[in-house]
């Protein structure tokens, strides 16, 4: 081999390994990449509907254990009789309204409804509440590949259905767990992977450690991620409550020297989530990431169901080894934490023997659990430590952890730097990257950690506006993030100073609903900027049938408004109405006499799409006008007005091609379009039957041409139907100017007024068109 051709594979060999290098590295940053918490949602015992209402109670140190539903046809016997059947625990902690459902809004049938297994239900509500609190309209996810990844078991409730013969054909989609994820993706048309997962207590979060592998492997786009529990049966609390080491007052004492068993609880809760660098671009706000995670398996231990130390501390330290991070780079814990003498001392033994070491006695590991409030949600018991830890962060708060004034005794509590959170304790934001970690361990051995962390600074900067909740109110609820980038621009809904709020329901009682939580929710909080609201609303929910705009010139006239709709009385500024199912959409382009001085102008600065629409339109009428359609709207000096046809028409045409473009980004889509004069030819530019450049040329050249024809005299516009009509016509060419500019059927005649009327004159005795 000679000395050029060795120096030659050499080169080549070098620059292969620097690219197979560069892949590597790529592929190993995308495989480490921090997923992103954008949107969360959630019912939980103690009235909880939402996330806010579960801060408010953990910040009040309040608890949600009460009595057993009394609307679950749950028959009991004497509680003092052990042989009656009789439940032994009296208390729970339940989400007492999962019995209800608004299927129409779904689009499901009552029969269909009343077959499905509640945790159905009540997972589809939260998922379609998350999205929209992410600033998501859930339509617009239809055909994406989102991913849905959820937490459950069989609740029971087919043991009541499957007797009921009127339902068979919908019992088994009804309740088999399988379709609890495939419910939400066939609802909302997603087709990203829908996967049920069974581990029980770590289920939530062992399907968000696999939805975070998903989307780093390019499988899904963005991914919703829960967990669901309702208790159909009251079988837990009679034929397992002494198996499963129920608490007998319904709480859950976690850690605490009272710690008696289990308190058993309903709830639900969803994240939505995506990769970090997919949020940015998409303008969502970001609430906390997902650092790292880790699952494994106890293995062998000493019972079936019995934790397993030795599992829980591997598990922990892959956790860490997966975010890159050392056990002092955790401030606080979310524990698994049910409550059982033989549980709480293993874990909190696991976690001094890992987070409790190495660490400045200074800056101990703080410990909770969230059971201590509302109990043991089950399949949505990492969900709940999820969400409680993201709202610790945005309120720079640790949350005190109920009943462990006194510590259990089980536990040498100095054999690490670790602290109960007896009482709240303040988590600012400042020079050190706040993390929490997160628990679940499963009864089928099944345990998995979670290393959440702070958004990046800047990410969780927002103006707080409201988003939709799913329940048969189809309510406001709570705040979602200002969409960057959203395509409704603030100044379409502020105009002369007055600003407009969309409002929408699938029925009159759900828009009547809407309208009642928005207004208590701009109520409560008199800082929120008026057109920011309008944004959201306008931008990020979805429109249902039933529409109402509430216009006003401030804050007060449009709670008023709103409180006009609510109590049906009507008010100044409120339009209201039906939407017609099948309607169809047509854009209509004016002729000339639409325009005004300064029209666009605001247009311009503060809507990107109809700037750069505008740019794209002055561009391709540069080589056939001799002025600047920028200085023409802007009226700079020395530009030409609008009194001309040959400025007019293709700067009315750009403005007109330009509306639509801002319209169409808002998701208006015509479904016909049509124009006059200059109109039309802008119809023809949006309908794509002339491209840009096409439709400038056309504007531009008719506008001359008629300009040109005007100084002759008279007009008159012509139609041509038939060869009689053309043959007038072409007999007049010698004494007119006829010019074919309006299109293939018709014309424009000009000439001296005297001619021009003789023409006119031989079309009428001729009784054609024109």
């Amino acid at each position: 081999m000679s000395e050029e051709k060795l120096r030659y594979f050499l080169k080549r060999v070098t620059a292969n390994l620097h690219e197979t290098r560069q892949r590597l590295q790529e592929l190993e940053t995308a495989g480490g990449e921090p997923i992103a918490i954008v949107g969360m949602s959630c019912r939980f015992p103690g009235g909880v509907r939402d996330p806010e209402a579960l801060w408010e109670l953990l910040d009040a140190q309040r608890e949600s254990v009460a009595g057993l539903p009394q609307d679950r046809g749950w028959a009991f016997g004497d509680a003092d009789d052990p042989g009656s059947g009789a439940a032994e625990v009296q208390a729970g902690n339940f989400v007492y309204d999962a019995t209800q459902f608004d299927a129409g809004f779904f689009g499901i049938s009552p029969r269909e409804a009343l077959s499905m297994d509640p945790q159905q239900r009540l997972l589809l509500e939260v998922a379609w509440e998350a999205l929209e609190r992410a600033g998501i309209d859930p339509a617009s996810l239809r055909g994406s590949a989102t991913g849905v990844f959820a937490g459950a078991s069989a609740s029971g409730y087919g043991w009541i259905t499957g007797k009921q013969g009127e339902l068979d054909g919908h019992v088994m989609t009804g309740n088999a767990t399988s379709i609890l994820s495939g419910r939400v993706s066939y609802t909302l048309g997603l087709e990203g992977p829908a996967v049920t997962i069974d581990t029980a207590c770590s289920s939530s979060l062992v399907s968000l450690h696999l939805a975070a592998q998903a989307l780093r492997s390019g499988e899904c786009s963005m991914a919703l991620v829960g967990g669901a529990f309702v208790a159909a049966t009251p079988v837990l609390f009679t034929d397992f409550s002494r198996s499963l080491g129920l608490s007998p007052d319904g709480r859950c004492k976690t850690f605490g020297a009272g710690a008696d068993g289990m308190g058993v609880a309903e709830g639900a809760g969803v994240v939505v989530v995506e990769k970090l660098s997919d949020a940015r671009r998409n303008g969502h706000r970001v609430l906390a990431v997902v650092r790292g995670s880790a699952i494994n398996q106890d293995g062998a231990s000493n019972g079936l169901t019995a934790p397993n130390g030795p599992s829980q501390q591997r598990v922990i330290r892959a956790a860490l080894a997966s975010a890159k991070l050392s056990t002092a780079d955790v401030d606080v814990v979310e524990a698994h934490g049910t409550g059982t003498p033989l549980g709480d001392p293993i874990e909190a033994q696991a976690l001094l023997a890992t987070y409790g070491q190495n660490r400045p006695e200074e800056r101990p590991l703080w410990l909770g659990s969230v059971k201590s409030n509302i109990g043991h949600t089950q399949q949505a018991a990492g969900m709940a430590g999820i969400i409680k830890m993201v709202l610790a962060l945005q309120h720079e708060r640790l949350p005190a952890t109920l009943h462990v004034a006194e510590p259990t005794p089980e536990v040498d509590w100095s054999a690490g730097e670790v602290e109960l959170l007896a009482e709240p304790v303040p988590w600012p934001a400042g020079e050190r990257v706040r993390r929490a970690g997160v628990s679940a361990f499963g009864m089928s051995g099944t345990n998995v950690h979670i290393i959440l962390e702070e958004a990046p600074t800047g990410d969780a900067e927002t103006v707080e506006t409201p988003a939709g909740d799913a329940d048969e109110a189809d309510a406001l609820d709570e705040p979602a993030a200002e969409v960057a980038a959203a395509p409704v621009a603030p100044a379409l809904l502020e105009l002369d100073g007055s600003t407009a709020w969309v409002v929408s329901g699938r029925s009159a009682q759900g828009l009547t609903a809407q309208a009642g939580r928005l207004r208590e929710w701009v109520s409560a909080r008199p800082s929120l900027d008026p057109v920011g609201v309008a944004w959201s609303l306008a931008a990020t929910r979805s429109v249902f049938e039933h529409r109402a705009v509430v216009v006003g010139g401030g804050r007060e006239e449009l709670v008023s408004g709103l409180g006009g709709l609510v109590s049906g009385s009507g008010a100044a500024g409120v339009v209201s109405g039906v939407a017609r199912s099948g309607g169809r959409t047509a854009f209509v382009f004016a002729g000339q006499g639409a325009q005004w001085v300064g029209m666009g102008r605001e247009l311009v600065l503060c809507s990107p799409v109809f700037a750069a629409r505008l740019a794209e339109c002055e561009a391709a009428l540069a080589p056939y006008v001799p002025w600047s359609l920028s200085e023409v709207l802007a009226g700079a000096e020395g530009a030409p007005g609008l009194d001309a046809a040959d400025v007019v028409q293709p700067v009315l045409w750009a403005v007109m091609v330009s509306l639509a473009a801002v319209w169409e980004a808002a998701g208006v889509t015509p479904d016909a379009v049509v124009g006059h004069s200059q109109g039309e030819i802008a119809a023809a530019t949006v309908a794509g039957m002339l491209s840009l450049e096409d439709g400038a040329r056309v504007v531009a050249v008719r506008a001359r041409a008629l300009t040109s024809l005007s100084v002759q005299g008279s007009m008159v516009s012509v139609v041509m139907p038939s060869q009689a009509v053309r043959e007038i016509v072409e007999g007049w060419g010698e004494r007119l100017s006829v010019a074919a500019v309006n299109g293939p059927a018709a014309v424009v005649v000009s000439g001296e007024p005297e001619a021009l009327s003789e023409f006119e004159r031989e079309l009428a005795s001729r009784k054609v068109l024109r």
